[in-house]
């Protein structure tokens, strides 16, 4: 007999999603249950402060090899499969019965939550989890329903996780024994062998990626926040951008700082929570983040603590890529509504590993939508298995491993509501200045911090420009309270010979990636395209 706990829709039981013969069901615990559950199972340990931290084992961070996506009469003619690894119908069935049978026996956790602040667009989703930390998890990062609206909760994606366990290569025709395997016309999600928690996340995202553009909603891997007259900006970019840490701004009301969509009502938040990097972290640099991590209620991934239980976040034994996940809540000029009008500004972030790029740049639409659908920047170390030190990689949408569709339906619908709402767009380089990778430094956050205000406020648009040799986009000559040096990259460079062989390079490799997209775009997105600098021939 199962024993179940926990507010719930009597209706909607455990039972409906397939699963039965479970110990017990824990259904929609809260903050204090969840740390008690996780306690008692030695799953995580406190900190000094209050904080949870668990461990994820081998995955620490996402697999994004091991995911699967089923191809079927729905879905074949809509997913970009050259980006998107098939699964057949009969194989996701096979595994979907051997995650039921897994789970026999076992105590779950079951969390009713909500991908998407707009009403008109949200996803309503059921977590069921193996692990009670991970119920905490997710409950910080999506948007929790009111109370009393649990009891008629009917959700509309389900998602399962056990990383207990291990799929069969010759059974399931998967790479190996860890999968995420997406069925999104029945809207089921199974991970398994991985208990890294943000696999559970970019699920809903990836689902919200599939969904929303057929409704005329531009679903974005970004950060947003909103300035006191009204002003939204929204932050494109990778993992380990700066997206979190620039969106937080003290002066400025957080929408959220990983996943918007931006539709007919304006942007609005996928989350109710943040999952923000905290490899380095200090007070000092980045206050609110740091502070969400002395909290009762935050979950800590992967950090090393000393014998009394401080976290070093200076410490990447286990890995780089070690998180905090907290409720949009814990920082104190977070938006209530997770909602915002329309963007003024369009901020699309690169980690430059080789030390080209300019620290800003001011981009045409046609630029804006040729580094969009181009996402270049360095993989940073940790963010994804094997990878130990920044790489230069191009990831389409400034995130393709959750984009299911192909790029052209993104950038498309993009460039339209960039010009319906006449927005400025701007490329930041976050990453390395007066060097590549090993030999320049990290571009200063203050630097950055100052140039985005400029930009923001609209001061930046009255400063003079010069047209960048390399990739032809406008890029200001002086901003106060910025070194002149520092915006002219290759000023920076004590070896100029270096430099120009490193942005040769780096055009080259814009040029040939750019390839694929050719045929899906305008001449003058074509035009936007950089060219090999006069100084390097």
């Amino acid at each position: 007999m199962t024993r179940e706990t926990g507010l719930h829709n009597a209706a909607i039981a455990l039972g409906t999603s397939g699963l039965k013969d479970v110990a017990a069901v824990y259904y929609n615990l809260g903050v204090a249950e969840l740390y008690e559950e996780t306690l008692r199972r030695e799953e995580a340990e406190l900190t000094a402060q209050g904080a949870l931290v668990a461990r994820t084992g081998q995955h620490t961070g996402r697999s994004p090899k091991d995911k699967f996506v089923v191809r079927d009469a729905s879905t074949d003619a809509h997913v970009w499969w050259d980006n998107n690894a098939p699964m057949s119908p009969e194989a996701f069935d096979l595994l979907h019965a051997d995650f039921i049978e897994q789970a026999k026996g076992k105590e779950l956790f079951v969390q009713d939550l909500i991908g998407g602040a707009d009403e008109t667009y949200k996803l309503n989703t059921r977590v069921i989890t193996e692990f009670a930390w991970h119920s905490l998890f997710i409950r910080n990062l999506l948007i929790r329903p009111k109370r009393d609206a649990l009891s008629s909760f009917v959700p509309q994606m389900t998602i399962i996780d056990l990383p207990s366990f291990r799929a069969d290569p010759a059974r399931h025709g998967t790479r190996t024994e860890t999968v995420i395997a997406v069925d999104l016309s029945r809207m089921i999600v199974l991970i398994g062998g991985s208990a890294y928690a943000g696999e559970m996340k970019k699920s809903v995202f990836t689902a919200l990626n599939y969904i929303l553009p057929a409704k005329g909603v531009m679903p974005m891997h970004c950060s947003a926040n909103e300035g006191p007259e009204g002003d939204t900006a929204v932050f494109f970019g990778l993992s380990g951008t700066g997206k979190t840490t620039l969106s937080a701004d003290p002066t400025r009301t957080l929408i959220g700082d990983d996943e918007h969509g931006w539709g007919e009502h304006g942007v609005f938040n996928f989350e109710g929570g943040c999952y923000a990097k905290t490899i380095r972290l200090s007070a000092e640099a980045e206050p609110e983040i740091y502070a969400t991590t002395q909290r009762f209620g935050t979950v800590l991934e992967n950090l090393v603590l000393d014998e009394n239980r401080e976290p070093d976040f200076n410490d990447g034994t286990l890995t780089e890529n070690t998180r905090c996940a907290y409720p949009l809540d814990f920082i104190p000029n977070a938006s209530k509504s997770g909602k915002a009008g329309h963007p003024r500004n369009i901020i699309m972030l690169t980690a430059d590993a080789f030390g080209v790029m300019p620290p800003i740049a001011k981009l045409t639409p046609a630029q804006a939508m040729y580094h969009f659908l181009s996402g270049y920047t360095a993989k940073v170390a940790g963010t994804e298995r094997g990878v130990t030190e920044p790489e230069a990689t191009f990831s389409t949408c400034f995130g393709s491993p959750f984009m299911p569709r192909h790029p052209s339906e993104y950038g498309n619908l993009l460039r339209q509501l960039i010009a319906d709402h006449n927005v400025d767009c701007w490329l930041v380089n976050t990453g390395w200045t007066g060097g590549a990778y090993g030999t320049g430094n990290r571009m200063p956050i203050k630097v950055t911090r100052s140039l985005l205000a400029a930009a923001l406020d609209g001061s930046l648009k009255n400063a003079e420009f010069r047209t960048d040799p390399n990739f032809g986009f406008a890029v200001p000559v002086s901003v106060p309270g910025v070194d002149d040096t520092i915006l002219d990259p290759r000023s920076t460079w004590a070896d100029k010979v270096g430099y120009d062989r490193q942005a040769t390079k780096l055009v080259d490799m814009f040029i040939r990636n750019f390839g694929k997209f050719e045929g899906h775009v305008d001449g003058d997105v074509r035009a936007a395209a950089p060219h090999t600098p006069v100084a390097a021939e």
